[in-house]
């Protein structure tokens, strides 16, 4: 048969047209050199694989010849080498346009006609600059070698042939080939195909926090059937080829096969492979074969450094700089043309002039001066101080208090380096729901099982207290533990020194952890979410006691009664928390059991001969040699019996013919009480199957209050427990589940509450212990893992009791309630079975509108003919290599069909402190938020209220469309309504222009919720600007049921069409799209690992710090930015300007009245470190005001510092200033005998004054470190010009600077000139900014006055009020104004 399948896969294969890509590998033990393609395929598919074989064996040649071309282990993240240092760096950083234009200037200055300066000084910037940038890549290419270094020279032992031994071996000597030994707690050196493992079930345990920071872990499996499986790995005895696709970065798939010397072809997947950079856990001993090292492993190709975006502001200076190059052609060819003209006209000159060279000619070379003269003009150093400006900025981001997380020791991460100023500038919020803005740590709430709800109060109120308690300690400081990690079993060292507050423990758990610290000794250890609230669950006190009929001696059910309702409703129930149970990925871990394999299974909670008697109770055939507990050999077994409790949920299984023996005495209770039992289940509302009617229902549960009595104690929290299971309590609290995700972990600890407890976990098997019944061993035969595609997992499993294959599914509503089948059979069993289902989807409508989330259990049992028809097709699928995921995915689809319906839960995802106070701050900046999530349409809308982003007075505009013309005319529609919303806004704001008021809150907004079919339709092209015309118009829009590609699509729709600013926040693998598409990208590090950290610009731990993070450092890093890039235009202009109005006194020569040293290092040194320090330190606003006043951000927005018009206002003040500053001293010397020296020298003093108190001016904040920096600046001009006029004799040819200086400083006129230079210049922008304060104030001061005016305006509305009502025997209201004096005439009786 396994050859037949194979035949048929290969014909469909060649039908498909897919043969030559496709890789296949044979089904386990059928040798595939046998199948007619064995020996071309591998070239057909050359190219895309690679051959792994051992260093030592019969492949050694192949090895050695196919290995060369295979990376070493040693990694190297460094750019450059000791020796290419220079020139590498050099040739990088030429591809830098600044560096080519100050390259380009000091070449020309060669250049003996165009020569403006000595060659010498025009080399200076490029130089500088140069070292500077040079000095930075080498400290950052330093610190990555040495981590290089570190890694590469860490210890693994590898197998030597030579020796016949494991010897240690740096990571970096690892070969693809070679055997590696590790144990417990080390770290993977490469990527290795797991051979090996201590454990005896081949099972290895890996931690992957290294790589995508999820701290749960994750199970690898031994590759199957190899030869001495369960031995001591011998690695001479390895004779298999390895065939595996060639490296890349996809960490959750791996394809290939193991070729054994028989020709037996195993496959290779991704469960058995481990990763480099994960760590081994909870597992002695493994041994792997290298088949990926150094910069192939998968880790090393996903390794992408610091994200690297272009900000808006960038783009918009680039423009700017434009301008700017625009000017200097302009100024360098009037200057050009003028001196063309002064040369044609000059008669009879008294100076030297070259006479020989042609005017235009002359005037092309002065061209080329005035390029080199007026260099500055072009703003290039602004790059690189905009660099620095914005690691100045990430820094304090980075160390703000605000932003730091205490439980997890955790701050902000800035990946993206350079847009820190959009943060100040998003208009729309793109926000994932579950982990983002709620904490994602679930809590079982409550349940629903054969139609009949289970409201569990008491848990309810464990929640309230819960809630309360953590309210209580919010305000307690909370000190970080540090030590060893208590993920780590009895294997792991005490020196691994890993802080014990995982990524995953994000409650603070105050009272406990206080007692973890003050006795560490005692620390438990913590698991990925186990928080103390997910575990402790009080049951509910019915479902509790039905469960109790199973090892209650006082059920009366008698022999035949197996189809009844109540035997049917406990089946249920039972099948409920098994799948519960064992429906997931949970490894099980203790320290006793370090290696969380299965365990032995203990002696039942009951003996045998209980049992016995307990099953003779539902009088079934009776018991055998029943010498075991569950082979089905055996007749009248546990099996025998549970056989017919847990049949089928078909036809056969609704059965109600009465019982033709019925043996009351053995049950212990009468007829009656069975039928009256069974009477009650029926009722249409299934609310309970144990309350009977009359009397026969009394006794029946004082029978089992009797019982109870003997057999079931009261816990303190009001909980029943079982006496048996007190014994074993203390083990049960030792178990520590590592689960992948928090649903998992909720039901798992949610089942163990009902005493339905996961022991353990193996690849095989599981360990469960079932109330009364006890420890039982659960073969595991396939897991069929949990995707986006059918949104649900499923285990296959033997049963323990009947024997029979059953398949146990837990998964979205919207699937499994579809999947569910029919019955089809008795007329009344299709009645029972539809009731279920309509009472089941009441319970999952109504959990929605809670706020819950909603999985639902389902279950179906196979027969062995069936099972082992699907079991051939997935064994097909899972040898194939190519389109594997595709064959697995239809063939879980295959079998995932007709499910019988169990029940549902509801678990309670609390939303993140603060997040309704941040939404209400963001909106109120005018952003509008909107949310993007997978869950069904009424919890999104419910979490909606909970977080104000839906307030009482919105209306609520659904959009849940079966076609897409459906979608078209309900988009037409909805446009109309938020048009007719819009008209009467305008009538309102009109109405209240004269003189009316309206009453407060009727004006509506309008909020959107599309669910993904809709959204689906929404999008495309027809569609598409119906959508974005209805969504602008709408104050927020929630998208339910979203797949990460529609969530991607949306945010690049919005950024787009729209052209604003848009970001994205999310928390798991799902938000990557959406948070790459975005402008500005925010990962929240929570319950979902990495992945969507390390694709974002910046990481944040909780929701709240999106407030601060945009209002404040946004604000403040935009308006900064803005500023500087304003000012140091202003100040190159300016500066440069003068030396533009000299040219009109020399001919137009390019002659400088200042010596070349100053006009070198003016921009460079003496007026370059206070605009950086106001680009890093200055505020225009309080962060306090930011954040009260929200509405501030908007307003920084609407009137942008950085507009093109700003551009030109600052130029022209530019021009004036440069006219004042040239002039003013131009006429005070005028028919003087100063030189050209002696002019230039209060010009320059005058400029440095006029731009440093222009800084002043436009500063908001003035600290010590400013005015020390803005007096440093002019002390050193100051200090140089007088000490190279004291020293400098031939240094600045021709000129000579020779005392002139000196002689400036020591006259009065010099100080006078400069006095009234710089008034001049800046009393026009003194008054600019007074009038404009009185005429417009600023929004902070509107802000606070208009909160003032409204505090008076509704303290007088009071006390109209408190007039107008006044009357005898009544009290004025004034609670909420505390000045406000009751009335005298008010009395109180």
């Amino acid at each position: 048969m396994e050859r037949l399948h194979w035949v048929q896969h290969r014909c469909r294969s060649l039908l498909a047209g897919d043969s030559g890509r496709g890789w296949y590998s044979a089904p386990d033990g059928l040798p595939s050199k046998s199948s007619p393609d064995a020996h071309c395929s591998p070239h057909r598919v050359s190219g895309k694989r690679r051959t792994v074989s051992a260093q030592h064996g019969p492949h050694q040649h192949e090895h050695e010849a196919v290995s060369k071309s295979y990376k070493g282990n040693a990694i190297r993240t460094t750019k450059y080498r000791l020796l290419t240092f220079i020139p590498m760096n050099l040739f990088e950083q030429f591809h830098r346009a600044a560096n080519l234009y100050f390259l380009f200037l000091a070449l020309l200055n060669w250049v003996p006609v165009v020569e403006a300066f000595q060659k010498e000084i025009t080399m200076i910037p490029l130089l500088v600059v140069l070292t500077v940038i040079a000095i930075k890549d080498a400290l950052e290419d330093y610190r990555r070698y040495l981590f290089d270094k570190k890694v590469n020279n860490n210890v693994a032992r590898v197998f030597c042939g030579k020796q016949k031994a494991y010897i240690d071996q740096c990571w970096k000597d690892v070969r693809v080939g070679d055997f590696v030994r590790l144990s417990c707690n080390e770290i993977i050196p490469a990527d290795m195909l797991l051979l090996y493992s201590s454990d005896p079930r081949g099972v290895c345990y890996i931690e992957t926090a290294n790589l995508d920071g999820e701290t749960n872990l994750k199970q690898r499996q031994v590759v199957p059937d190899l030869p001495l499986q369960g031995a001591e790995f011998t690695p001479e005895t390895f004779h298999s080829r390895i065939e595996c696709e060639n490296p890349n970065n996809d960490l959750s798939r791996f394809r290939g096969y193991m070729e054994h010397s028989s020709g037996v072809r195993v496959g290779l997947h991704n469960s058995n492979l481990l990763l480099r950079s994960c760590t081994i856990r909870n597992t002695e001993t493994v041994v792997g074969i290298v088949v990926y090292a150094g910069h192939e492993t998968k880790a090393m190709m996903n390794n992408s450094g610091p994200r690297y975006k272009r900000s808006q502001l960038e783009k918009r200076l680039n423009t700017d700089v434009l301008w700017c190059v625009v000017l200097l052609i302009v100024m360098c060819l009037i200057s050009a043309v003028g001196h063309g003209l002064w040369l044609k006209n000059l008669k009879d000159p008294i100076f030297v002039v070259d006479g020989e060279t042609a005017p235009a000619l002359a005037g092309f070379y002065v061209f080329w001066t005035m390029i080199i003269v007026l260099q500055v003009l072009i703003p290039i150093s602004l790059y690189v101080s905009i660099e620095i400006v914005k690691l100045g900025q990430i820094y304090f981001i980075h160390n703000d208090l605000a932003l730091y997380n205490e439980q997890l020791d955790s701050r902000i991460q800035c990946r993206a380096l350079n847009i820190t100023e959009d943060l100040g500038q998003i208009q729309y919020l793109f926000s994932d729901k579950t982990g983002t803005l709620t904490e994602n740590k679930m809590v079982f709430r409550r349940c629903s099982i054969y139609g009949v709800e289970y409201p569990h109060e008491e848990n309810a109120r464990r929640l309230e207290v819960y809630e309360a308690e953590k309210d209580k300690a919010a305000g307690r400081s909370v000190t970080l533990k540090s030590g060893c990690s208590g993920k780590s079993l009895s294997c792991r060292s005490l020196s691994c020194n890993r802080s014990s507050v995982s990524l995953h423990t994000l409650t603070a758990e105050s009272e406990d952890e206080e007692d973890q610290l003050s006795n560490p000794s005692n620390q438990p250890r913590t698991s990925a979410f186990s928080s103390r609230m997910a575990k402790e669950v009080v049951p509910d006190p019915e479902l509790l006691r039905k469960l109790n009929w199973l090892c209650s001696p006082m059920l009366p059910l008698n022999e035949g009664s197996s189809g009844s309702p109540s035997s049917r409703e406990l089946t249920y129930i039972t099948d409920f928390f098994l799948a519960l149970a064992i429906c997931n990925s949970v490894v099980v871990s203790s320290p006793s059991q370090p290696r969380h394999v299965v365990p032995e299974a203990r002696t039942p909670l009951k003996s045998l001969e209980e049992i016995k008697l307990m099953f003779q109770r539902f009088s079934f055939s009776p018991f055998s040699a029943l010498s075991t507990l569950s082979p089905p050999q055996i007749k009248g077994s546990p099996r025998s019996f549970t056989s017919r409790l847990f049949t089928r949920g078909k036809a056969g299984s609704f059965t109600f013919s009465p019982s033709p023996s019925s043996t009351t005495a053995d049950t212990g209770s009468d007829p009656g009480q069975e039928s009256s039992l069974e009477t009650s289940t029926l009722r249409p509302k299934l609310d309970s199957s144990a309350g009977g009617e009359g009397g026969n229902a009394g006794q029946m549960e004082d029978a089992d209050a009797e019982d109870d009595s003997k057999d079931i104690q009261t816990n303190p929290d009001g909980s029943r427990q079982d006496v048996d299971v007190d014994s074993e309590s203390d083990c049960d609290d030792d178990l520590l589940y590592e689960a992948e995700s928090p649903d998992e972990a909720a039901l798992v600890h949610a089942a163990r509450a009902y005493r339905c407890t996961l022991r353990g976990r193996s690849a095989e098997g599981l360990l469960v212990d079932l109330p009364g019944i006890g420890s039982l061993a659960v073969q595991l035969l396939h897991i069929l893992p949990f995707d986006s595609n059918r949104k649900r997992m499923s285990v296959v499993v033997r049963h323990p009791l009947t024997g029979q294959v059953v398949v146990y599914t837990k998964g979205a509503d919207s699937v499994i309630m579809d999947l569910a089948e029919t019955p089809k059979g008795a007329e009344q069993a299709q009645d029972i079975y539809n009731h279920i289902r309509e009472q089941t989807q009441k319970h999952l409508d109504s959990y929605a509108r809670e706020g819950l989330r909603t999985l639902c259990i389902a279950k179906k049992v196979l027969e062995e003919e069936e099972y082992e028809v699907w079991l051939k097709r997935q064994l097909v699928a899972e040898s194939s290599i190519e389109n594997r995921e595709e064959l697995l995915l239809e063939s879980a689809q295959r079998l995932e069909t007709n499910l019988t319906l169990l029940g549902t839960t509801g678990i309670v995802d609390r939303l993140q402190e603060e997040v309704p106070e941040t939404i209400e701050a963001l909106q109120r900046a005018g952003i509008k938020v909107w949310v993007l999530t997978g869950d069904k349409q009424e919890t999104a809308i419910n979490i909606a209220y909970a977080c104000k982003l839906l307030r009482p007075n919105d209306q609520l505009l659904t959009a849940n469309c079966g076609s897409k013309d459906a979608c078209a005319a309900l988009l037409e529609e909805l446009k109309l309504e938020v048009q007719r919303g819009a008209d009467s806004v305008t009538e309102l704001a009109a109405a209240e222009t004269h003189g009316e008021s309206s009453p407060a809150g009727s004006v509506e907004s309008f909020v959107l919720v599309i669910d993904g079919q809709t959204l689906d339709w929404a999008l495309q092209e027809e569609l598409k600007s119906d959508f974005l015309d209805l969504s602008r118009r709408c104050k927020a829009v929630i998208c339910c049921r979203s797949t990460p590609l529609q969530k991607s699509q949306v945010v690049r729709l919005i950024r787009d069409q729209l052209g604003v600013m848009t970001l994205a926040v999310g928390d798991g693998a799902n938000d990557v799209s959406m948070i790459q598409m975005a402008d500005v990208g925010i990962g929240i590090s929570g319950q979902e690992g990495m992945q969507a950290v390390m694709s974002s610009d910046f990481a944040i731990s909780r929701f709240k710090h999106l407030s601060k993070l945009l209002l404040v450092h946004g604000h403040w890093c935009y308006s900064r930015l803005a500023n500087m890039v304003l000012y140091f235009i202003y100040k190159n202009v300016m500066y440069v300007n003068l030396l533009f109005w000299y040219q009109f006194f020399c001919g137009f020569s390019g002659s400088v009245m200042t010596n070349s040293w100053v006009l070198i290092f003016f921009n460079l040194l003496f007026t370059s470190v206070p605009p950086l320090i106001y680009g890093v330190l200055d505020r225009d606003t309080p962060a306090h005001t930011l954040m009260e006043f929200p509405e501030l951000y908007q307003a920084a927005q609407t009137s942008k510092v950085y507009v093109p018009y700003m551009f030109w206002i600052t130029v022209l003040d530019a021009f004036y200033q440069s006219l004042v500053c040239f002039f003013v001293p131009y006429f005070a010397l005028a028919g003087s005998d100063v030189g050209v020296l002696s002019f230039g020298s209060p010009i320059n003093a005058s400029a440095l004054l006029i731009i440093l108190l222009h800084q002043v001016l436009e500063s908001h904040t003035l600290t010590w470190i400013h005015i020390l920096v803005l007096v440093l600046s002019g002390a050193f001009y100051f200090g140089f010009v007088l000490v190279f006029s004291v020293l400098c004799v031939s240094c600045s040819p021709p000129t000579n600077p020779l005392g002139v200086e000196t002689l400036q400083m020591s006259q009065p006129l010099f100080y006078i000139i400069c006095t009234v230079t710089v008034v001049t210049a800046l009393l026009p922008r003194v008054l600019f900014r007074a009038l404009h304060s009185t005429l417009r104030r600023s929004a902070a001061l509107r802000l606070a006055q208009m909160d003032k005016a409204d505090a008076e305006q509704y303290h007088k509305r009071m006390q109209r009020w408190n007039l107008s009502h006044s009357r005898v025997h009544r009290v004025p209201v004034c609670a909420d104004n505390p000045s406000l004096e009751p009335s005298s005439a008010s009395v109180v009786s």
